[in-house]
């Protein structure tokens, strides 16, 4: 069977899988303890809770390699290298997305059965918004660009009050800033503060 049709979906899982993996790689040696947009969280916590959310959206599809912790209550540290861990993670996922039939209707994910488009930006838009929170809380580029946002707006449009209900993964959504741009924009309705800072956390 030919593999997914969806290249969109895929182009834009591996485009913020990549941001994911830059910004990881760029975090300077003893920030992993610093602060985050999410809050209580550390960059540390941060990483694995991103790390095992991409492991349950691959082990949905596949029914094996479900993640050995919970993912909102992430570790400290992993014992292993950080970015190793995260790019074997990465890697498995983009595969088993890249390999889902060209005609499926749906794909399990860890919020039910959803279209694969919509699936592919539901795990772009978990990685790319937690490369943002990873990024402004240890002083680099906001991975989250316009284009990056607007794909994974799909998946926010679908799913973001189902998470912030059920999970409470989000806040409540906040006002859009004028003159906003589409990351500014996803980031407000996600609850986050677009122009967070550490100094004002």
């Amino acid at each position: 069977m030919s593999a997914m049709s969806n290249v969109e979906g895929i182009e834009l899982l591996t485009l913020s899988h990549d941001r994911l993996r830059a910004v990881v790689a760029g975090v300077p040696e003893g920030a992993w303890s610093a602060p985050t947009p999410c809050s209580e969280w550390t960059v540390a916590q941060v990483l694995n809770h991103a790390r095992l959310d991409q492991q349950a959206y691959g082990a949905a599809v596949t029914g094996a390699g479900w993640p050995e912790a919970d993912p909102f209550h992430p570790a400290d540290a992993l014992e292993a290298d950080a970015a190793t861990e995260l790019d074997k993670v990465l890697t498995g996922v983009a595969g088993v997305y890249a390999d889902l039939p060209a005609d499926a209707e749906e794909v399990a994910t860890p919020l039910g059965p959803l279209p694969p488009r919509v699936a592919a930006a539901a795990a772009a838009m978990d990685a790319a918004v937690h490369a943002w929170d990873i990024a402004v809380a240890t002083g680099q580029a906001s991975p989250l660009d316009d284009d990056l946002a607007g794909g994974v707006r799909l998946a926010a449009d679908r799913l973001a009050d189902h998470l912030r209900d059920a999970f409470g993964v989000f806040a409540a959504a906040r006002k859009v800033p004028e003159g906003a741009g589409r990351a500014e924009a996803l980031l407000a309705f996600l609850g986050r503060d677009p122009h967070w800072t550490a100094a004002g956390s």
